[in-house]
């Protein structure tokens, strides 16, 4: 192989060869060269700028980088498809990511995140409503009746007692509402019916109190003017100590006249009975015999039957078609009453606002209680009501023994023994009329 320009030759080499010296004492004269061309320099490049480091994208409390996604190459000259080196999947060439030249898509939902997301917010939505609720509920309530102006009043026992009453007040209802719900217009309000609610632990127990009973009214305050009014042995019908004081007579002769003490008191008028009954859509009730009254407007066939507000406060007040007329009568109100209270207490009624809200409502408006009454409690009393019919529920009256010049007599041994057994919350195991 010849490594030297071309033309030369290892004879030239051999020869006169220039700048190698000879063997002649004349200098060497000069030889032409052949010609070797050079190529050129290539030009000369500024040196690029310092490439200045990109901030860090953020990160996200999913636990990626949203940006990756997006930059995966991108900015460093990389193209789609693009493949050796730069990042082609199963080229075959080292060092490439395996991504196939693609760029990867947005990591999948977080679907446990989103869970607890929209979780979290139900609950905050149920707690809302639920507080705001109360709240309306709770404005809605007229705690009117003071218990604590109630003198001498027995020990409080086991369980809790309610005191129930529904009076023929006509507050709130126009010419036209009392004439289609037979009320009358007579002024002021009397009890038209009165209930001893206990719920405990061995279910719970409804008596009614005849309005015609033989009861002694006792000493007691004035709820208005807080004189004291001295005892004077009179006896008269239960009714009429609601009449003279109000409630808190009432209560003061009930606790007096049993030995029982009554935590709470309840009061509901004409007017609102008939809009939670409305409101509710009816209430089916099964009236084993038919009977009319012209005082109350009852007409009813025997049977199965859907009453409306009207016709379910014509049931209730219905006397003078029945012999025992006043016992008839608290029979067909603990029956009714319960009925209306298991009805309404349904998942149906509770959970569709367009039904709760009215029913609610409908009752709060027209609703009398103590100053100590919470809707805790009344939700309780609601519930209590509604298991009197089934369970361990015991519904009854008040033990009669005889009469008095018309007025209704109680058993005083049964009644006492009634009492011991509420006030240690014990089954009830007295029969009443």
């Amino acid at each position: 192989m010849n490594d030297w320009p071309e033309g030369w030759t290892d004879d030239n080499r051999s020869g006169n060869r220039y700048g190698q010296g000879s063997n002649s004492d004349r200098p060497e004269g000069a030889r032409a060269m052949p010609h070797v061309q050079r190529r050129p320099a290539p030009p000369q490049q500024r040196p690029a700028p310092p490439r200045q480091r990109q901030p860090e994208p953020p990160q996200y409390a999913g636990g990626y980088d949203d940006s990756a996604a997006y930059d995966n190459g991108y900015n460093t000259g990389q193209v789609y498809g693009g493949g050796g080196n730069g990042g082609g999947r199963g080229n075959g060439h080292g060092g490439g990511r395996g991504d196939g030249g693609y760029v990867q898509g947005r990591p999948a939902p977080n679907w446990g995140r989103r869970i607890k997301i929209g979780t979290l917010s139900l609950v905050v939505v149920v707690l809302a409503v639920s507080i705001g609720t109360y709240f309306w509920a709770d404005s809605k309530l007229k705690r009117e009746v003071d218990l604590s102006k109630v003198i001498e009043r027995p020990k409080s026992g086991d369980g809790t007692n309610y005191l129930i009453v529904g009076s023929d007040s006509r507050a709130g209802m126009t010419a036209e509402d009392k004439k289609k719900l037979h009320t009358g217009s007579a002024e002021g309000k009397r009890t038209d019916s009165m209930m001893i609610l206990h719920d405990g632990s061995n279910g719970p127990t409804l008596v009614s109190l005849p309005r015609d009973s033989n009861v002694e009214i006792p000493s007691y305050k004035g709820s208005d003017s807080g004189k004291l009014y001295p005892a004077r042995g009179r006896f008269t019908k239960l009714n009429a100590a609601y009449a003279e004081d109000g409630p808190e007579l009432l209560v003061r002769t009930v606790e007096f006249n049993t030995g029982l003490h009554i935590d709470h008191y309840v009061e509901i008028g004409f007017g609102g009975f008939a809009k939670i009954v409305d409101a509710i859509g009816g209430v089916e009730l099964d009236i084993p015999k038919a009977f009319k009254d012209k005082k109350s407007g009852a007409d009813f066939k025997a049977g199965k039957q859907t009453l409306n507000g009207e016709q379910s406060l014509a049931f209730v007040r219905t006397r003078y078609a029945f012999a025992e007329s006043d016992l008839a009568r608290t029979k067909n109100q603990q029956k009714f009453l319960a009925a209306l209270a298991s009805q309404t207490a349904t998942p149906s009624t509770i959970l569709n606002p367009f039904k709760f809200y009215p029913t609610m409502g409908a009752g709060l408006d027209t609703l009398i209680v103590d100053k100590d009454m919470s809707l805790w409690s009344l939700g309780q009393m609601f519930f209590a009501m509604k298991g009197v019919t089934g369970g361990d529920g015991t519904s009854m009256n008040m033990p009669i023994s005889g009469s008095t010049g018309g007025n209704l007599v109680w058993d005083k041994a049964k009644v006492k023994q009634l009492v011991e057994q509420l006030n240690n919350d014990e089954k009830v195991t007295v029969s009443g009329n």
